[in-house]
C-alpha cells in the first residue's frame, strides 16, 4: 500500500513538474492593455486608466469585454484623432513563427517568419510553432484601419481612425473603433485549420455565393482590346466546355467596353459603351441565350467630364470623393444600370488605389498624407465601408466581386473578393508569385470571409506560358474549391488542352474541399497540396 501511494505521489509530482516546463505560448490580448496612447493632429497623448476607461483631457477610450472579445470605443469631442495605440506587455515564445494578412490584395509576399519587431501585420496575425497555432486580430467590419506589431516585450495594436490623412473630427459622437478577438490553438490541429477557425471567429456572418462560381474573363486573353465578337466567342467557348447542369458558368467582360480609356483601367463613362460594343444590354441577353451568366467589370470612381469639380478629391481630381452623398448616389445609379442591363456579376476595381494611391502598402492614406475627405467626421474605414454597402445594395441580386478592395471591410458585404494582385496571360513568374502565394496563404478566408478569387488562368497566345506550367496552375485553382476563371485567347489551346480545361471547369462547378498547402511554412509558393482529399505535388519551376 505504501509503495502504491509513493508511486502515485511520484507520478503526481512529475506531472506538476512537466506542466511547469511546458511553455505557455498563447498570449491573452483580450485583457486590459498596459498602455493606451492617442495621437491627435498635434501630439501623442498617454491616457490614464480609470476602471474600464482610459482618460486624458476630454479624450476617453473605453474597453468592454463582451462575449469573448474586447470592444474598443473612443470619445474625443474637441481633439481630432489620428491613431489609437494599445500596448500589452508580453513574453512571446521565441520559437513561434508569425503570419500576417494584407491591407487589400496580397502581392506575392505572404509568409511565415520569425518575430520581427518592425513587421506590420494588417488586421490579424497567426503565431505557430508548427505544433500549435494561435490567432489574434480584430473582427471584420472595424471602423479603423487596424494593424499589429509584436516585439520581444510588447504586442501593439494600431487603430488608424484618420479621415484621409488628418484626424477624424468626432464631435459628440462616440466611435466604436474595433472588436479585438483571439483564438487559442488546439493540439493536433493543423496550422491551416487553425487559421480557418480563427477567420470564422473574426467574421461570424459572411455573405457567400449560393453555389460555386466559375467561368471566363476576357482580360488575360485580350488585355482591354476586347470587342463584342470576341465576347460572344468566349461565351460560346465556355458554354461548350462547361458541364451540363444547373450551375452554369459566367462570362465576365473586363476593361475595354467603356466609352473611353479601354485597357487603361480608367476612363468611362460607365453608362454607355464604345463603338466596339453596339449594345451592352443586348450583349448580356445574347450571353444568357447561350446559357451563360453575363458579368461586367467597372471602375466606379473615375471622375467624368460632365461631373462638378466639387465631386472630386481635392488632392486628386481624377478620382471622386466617396464621402460625398452625391457621389454615393452616382455610384448607386451606375451599379443599378449595370444590373438593369442584365449583368449578374459586377466586378468593381481600383477603389483602394484611388484612395491610397499605393499598391498594398496601405489601405487608406499614407502616414505622411495631409489630405482630407470632404466629410471629416467619419473615418476612412467608415467611408469605405459605406461605399461598399452602396455598391452591394445597388447590385440587387447580382454577385459582387471586389478587386483592389479591403478584405476586412468587404467581408460580409461582397460575395467574392480578389485576394491577390494580377496574375498574367504572358508571364509565368507573375502567375507563380501572385497566384500560388496568395491562394496558399489567404485560402483560410474562403467561405469564412467570402469566396476567395485567386485570379485567372490565361494566355494571350499559344504556349506563351508553357502549358506544362499553366496546366498545373489550372489544376490547383480548379481543385482548390475556390472560384475558377479562365482567360484563353481564341486559337491558343489545342483540342487536347480543351479536354483538360473542360475537366477543370467540371471541378470548378462543384463544391470541393478547400485546398490546403502542406509546405507553407517552408516556402512562399507551396508545391505540396491536399486537393480533393489527395496529396498533389507541383513543380512551379520547370517546364516539361
Amino acid at each position: 500500500m505504501k509503495k502504491t501511494v509513493a508511486l502515485l505521489l511520484l507520478i503526481f509530482l512529475f506531472a506538476i513538474g512537466n506542466g511547469k516546463n511546458t511553455p505557455k505560448t498563447f498570449l491573452n490580448l483580450q485583457k486590459t492593455p498596459a498602455t493606451i496612447v492617442v495621437e491627435t493632429n498635434e501630439s501623442l497623448i498617454k491616457l490614464t486608466r480609470k476602471g474600464n476607461q482610459w482618460v486624458e483631457k476630454d479624450i476617453v477610450v473605453s474597453l468592454n469585454n463582451i462575449q469573448n472579445s474586447l470592444v474598443v470605443e473612443i470619445a474625443s469631442p474637441n481633439f481630432p484623432v489620428k491613431n489609437i495605440y494599445l500596448k500589452w506587455k508580453i513574453a512571446p515564445s521565441m520559437d513561434m513563427l508569425y503570419l500576417g494578412d494584407a491591407w487589400e490584395r496580397a502581392y506575392g509576399n505572404l509568409q511565415w517568419l520569425p518575430l520581427d519587431s518592425t513587421r506590420i501585420m494588417p488586421w490579424y496575425f497567426l503565431a505557430s510553432n508548427k505544433t500549435i497555432t494561435h490567432g489574434y486580430g480584430v473582427k471584420t467590419g472595424p471602423n479603423a484601419m487596424c494593424s499589429w506589431r509584436v516585439t520581444p516585450t510588447e504586442a501593439i495594436l494600431r487603430a488608424d481612425v484618420r479621415s484621409g490623412g488628418i484626424g477624424v473630427e468626432l464631435g459628440k459622437r462616440k466611435l466604436t473603433v474595433c472588436t479585438i478577438v483571439s483564438r487559442e490553438g488546439k493540439n493536433g490541429e493543423s496550422a491551416f485549420n487553425a487559421a480557418q477557425s480563427f477567420c470564422k471567429v473574426m467574421c461570424p456572418n459572411p455573405r457567400l455565393p449560393k453555389q460555386p462560381v466559375y467561368g471566363f474573363n476576357d482580360w488575360y486573353c485580350d488585355y482591354g482590346k476586347n470587342n463584342e465578337e470576341n465576347v460572344r466567342y468566349y461565351a460560346a467557348f465556355v458554354a461548350r466546355l462547361a458541364p451540363k447542369g444547373t450551375n452554369r458558368p459566367f462570362m465576365v467582360i473586363d476593361d475595354g467596353w467603356q466609352v473611353k480609356g479601354g485597357g487603361s483601367g480608367y476612363g468611362g463613362p460607365w453608362d454607355n459603351s464604345n463603338e466596339k460594343f453596339s449594345s451592352m444590354e443586348r450583349l448580356a441577353k445574347d450571353i444568357k441565350q447561350m446559357n451563360v451568366h453575363p458579368g461586367i467589370w467597372v471602375h466606379l470612381l473615375t471622375a467624368q467630364n460632365d461631373q462638378p469639380d466639387s465631386w472630386s478629391l481635392r488632392h486628386y481630381p481624377a478620382i471622386l470623393d466617396i464621402s460625398k452623398p452625391e457621389v454615393r448616389s452616382y455610384v448607386v445609379r451606375i451599379v443599378k444600370n449595370l444590373r438593369s442591363w442584365g449583368y449578374e456579376l459586377i466586378k468593381h476595381d481600383y477603389s483602394t488605389n484611388d484612395i491610397s494611391r499605393s499598391w498594398g502598402s496601405s489601405a487608406g492614406a499614407a502616414d505622411t498624407a495631409t489630405w482630407a475627405f470632404a466629410d471629416r467626421s467619419r473615418t476612412t474605414a467608415e467611408i469605405i465601408t459605406d461605399h461598399y454597402k452602396s455598391i452591394r445594395e445597388a447590385g440587387g441580386d447580382a454577385l459582387v466581386i471586389g478587386c483592389n478592395t479591403i478584405g476586412h471591410l468587404a467581408a460580409g458585404i461582397f460575395e467574392i473578393s480578389r485576394i491577390g494582385d494580377d496574375t498574367s496571360g504572358q508571364e509565368w513568374e507573375r502567375v507563380k508569385k501572385m497566384g500560388v502565394n496568395c491562394l496558399a496563404f489567404r485560402a483560410p478566408q474562403h467561405n469564412t470571409f467570402f469566396a476567395v478569387d485567386a485570379d485567372c488562368v490565361g494566355q494571350t497566345k499559344k504556349d506563351i506560358i508553357p502549358w506544362s506550367l499553366n496546366s498545373q496552375w489550372l489544376q490547383l485553382v480548379s481543385q482548390s474549391g475556390t472560384p475558377l476563371f479562365i482567360s484563353f485567347k481564341k486559337g491558343s489551346v489545342t483540342s487536347e488542352q480543351e479536354q483538360v480545361i473542360a475537366t477543370a471547369l467540371l471541378n470548378g462547378s462543384k463544391v470541393q474541399p478547400l485546398g490546403e498547402p502542406l509546405d507553407w511554412f517552408e516556402t512562399l509558393q507551396p508545391k505540396h497540396w491536399k486537393l480533393m482529399g489527395k496529396k498533389v505535388d507541383f513543380n512551379w519551376e520547370k517546364a516539361n
